[in-house]
């Protein structure tokens, strides 16, 4: 095992999206087919159903709406799936906002997965994309991709580094320019490092993050994380898919994020996923026993000088 930046080891650092955390990013695939057909859909991604079928490990799963079984009552492919969709709606007009209003070029998507902003996000001329994830995962998404002909609408740069290896420094070398503005997105990441590991990489974007830079991130408050062992959400998902993800959240308390970049300056905002959901009069609400309850998101800004 090899030891890293944020006092964490690389071990299973070469897993692909078939097992462990890897696995997650074709469950969201899943979640996010199934809202590009609904009726009512929140966003769209046409390419993520194509990545749920090319996955052994997740071939069964559904990618239609009619396809689920029992529908929205489904904890996991009916609200839980819904909660991603509405994730990517929030975080698409958030990266989307960046680079319209803000005039920012270069966005950084931290633990990219099977994320395709760079295919179907309409960008503004001169934007690049930069998607850092482990060489796995990123190989499994270029062989789907290139499979279907998708050309990216913008300039990507894939980053092959795990997160806990000296990511800022291969980010560098592929041509990120820490002197101009940039957004950055950690998207469903924070809940698989460690506290130290979350502190270095919010302080990892503060220095690389010229002003006029902005970032979102989603956190858990949740210290225990255990008292929700039992509810629908988890035990469906475990049950329909085998991922437990509670035995992938790093359960420990969490850092205080958005106040460490308050205090270097930055301004920040923190919604619940609800108050996107009652602005948009669709969405998951609160429920008893809600794992979601726990869930903020963070919108930070770097005030320019």
């Amino acid at each position: 095992m090899v030891g890293t930046p944020f006092g964490i080891t690389t071990a299973g650092a070469g897993e692909g999206v078939g097992s462990g955390v890897g696995l997650t990013a074709l469950l969201v695939a899943a979640a996010r087919a199934i809202e590009t057909h609904r009726h009512d859909s929140l966003a769209t991604d046409g390419y993520a159903e194509h990545f749920v079928r090319a996955a052994p490990a997740c071939a069964d799963w559904p990618v239609r709406p009619q396809q689920v079984p029992g529908g929205e009552a489904n904890p996991l492919w009916g609200r839980f799936a819904r909660y991603f969709g509405l994730r990517t709606r929030i975080l698409d007009r958030f990266l989307l906002r960046a680079a319209r209003t803000g005039g920012v070029r270069q966005v950084v998507l931290l633990g990219a997965g099977l994320d395709t902003r760079a295919f179907r996000l309409d960008w503004p001329p001169g934007c690049t994309v930069f998607e850092i994830d482990r060489e796995r995962v990123l190989a499994f998404k270029h062989g789907v991709l290139d499979g279907l002909s998708a050309a990216p609408r913008t300039t990507r740069v894939p980053v092959p580094m795990d997160l806990r290896a000296d990511w800022a420094a291969a980010l560098l070398a592929a041509g990120f320019d820490p002197a101009v503005p940039s957004a950055w997105l950690a998207e469903g990441l924070l809940f698989y490092l460690p506290a130290t590991a979350e502190t270095a990489l919010v302080d990892t974007v503060d220095r690389l993050a010229a002003p006029g830079s902005a970032l979102a991130y989603e956190v858990k408050l949740d210290e225990d994380l255990w008292a929700y062992r039992h509810a629908p959400l988890y035990t469906s998902t475990t049950r329909q898919t085998g991922i437990d993800l509670l035995t992938l959240f790093v359960t420990e308390p969490r850092p205080d994020s958005a106040g460490r970049l308050v205090g270097r300056g930055w301004s920040t905002t923190v919604r619940t996923p609800f108050d996107f959901s009652r602005r948009l009069g669709r969405g998951p609400l609160p429920e008893p026993d809600d794992p979601l309850a726990g869930n903020r998101w963070v919108f930070a800004d770097k005030p320019r000088r």
